[in-house]
């Protein structure tokens, strides 16, 4: 088989000649050679479409993930909104709270006729510091988390001060309370004063350890403060006797009861029935015979019977 070359650089045509064989050989080759080529264009053709394809999978997942997350915070950013407001409803409440508390404290100031400048309810507690904000947070709850602390600095004074208040004026009742004011009896005539007289027995001239309340048999006799009942029972010439402690070593007796109404041990308020009128021990007749002792001498009872005045 002849092939005639035709070639610029060769002015006459060539003419080759070969066998079929090598022709086919020749043939054989440029069609593999050909079809290599196609194949690696075609294969290389898809992997680049198909990198294409994994990178835009790639930025849809991560568009997706993005999206979700703005909803999530927007959620956050909701739920975050709802607590604020919760909490300054609760702030509010807070503040209505300790307004009520001064205002409670104030009074209290007043009725117990107290300092007010040592018990200020008015007063904002003195505070100080520098100045170092939180990091990583919002305006926002700045604001609250330093409302929230000067609020609870606030509530601290006051419960300090009302503390203290209440402890003096617990004291003050106790006081009051334990102090003899008044007399044993409500209804009856003073038959015998504190101090010198003459004795009804004998009729010399003797010293009076307290005073004598006459009134029927069976009258009511009531303790003139609130103490600790120390002695109850019969007692020579005193009869059935009630003695009532009050503290500061001050004790109260009541003398020729008919009927005794406390036992030793009792606790007693001011006011209290603690036993009838009789004529029991060395009596001429129905009384009662009221002492005040201190320290464990007898003192005038005149001394807590007269209510003091208030000054206006």
């Amino acid at each position: 088989m002849n092939i005639i070359l035709f070639t610029k650089y060769i002015g006459s045509p060539m003419t080759l000649r070969m066998g079929h064989s090598k022709f086919y050989i020749i043939s054989m080759s440029f069609i593999v050679l050909t079809c290599s080529g196609l194949f690696y264009a075609g294969y290389w053709l898809g992997q680049a479409n198909t990198l294409g394809d994994t990178d835009f999978g790639s930025n849809s997942s991560k568009i997706s993930q993005v999206s979700k997350q703005r909803k999530q915070l927007a959620n956050l950013e909701r739920t975050t909104q709802t607590y604020l407001i919760r909490l300054s409803t609760h702030l509010g409440l807070l503040k209505a709270h300790i307004i009520r508390l001064n205002a409670f404290g104030e009074r209290m100031t007043k009725m117990a006729k107290l300092d007010a400048n040592e018990f200020n309810f008015k007063s904002v507690p003195a505070q100080g510091g520098l100045y170092r904000p939180l990091a990583g947070t919002t305006v926002k709850s700045q604001d609250f988390f330093a409302e929230m602390h000067r609020l609870s600095a606030v509530l601290k004074d006051r419960e300090a001060k009302l503390s203290a208040l209440e402890s003096m004026l617990l004291h003050a009742n106790i006081q009051r309370a334990g102090t003899p004011e008044g007399k044993p009896v409500r209804r009856g005539w003073t038959s015998s004063s504190f101090g010198g007289r003459r004795d009804p027995f004998t009729g010399r001239r003797t010293f009076h350890d307290g005073i004598d309340f006459a009134a029927p048999i069976g009258t009511p006799i009531y303790t003139v403060a609130a103490g600790v009942v120390t002695a109850s029972g019969r007692r020579g010439g005193y009869g059935n006797t009630v003695e009532v402690s009050h503290g500061n070593g001050l004790v109260s007796r009541y003398a020729h009861n008919s009927r005794l109404l406390v036992k030793v041990g009792d606790r007693v308020r001011k006011g209290q029935k603690i036993a009838l009128m009789g004529s029991t021990g060395r009596s001429t007749g129905s009384h009662v015979h009221y002492e005040i002792l201190k320290n464990g001498k007898p003192i005038s009872p005149h001394l807590f019977m007269v209510k003091k005045k208030s000054k206006k």
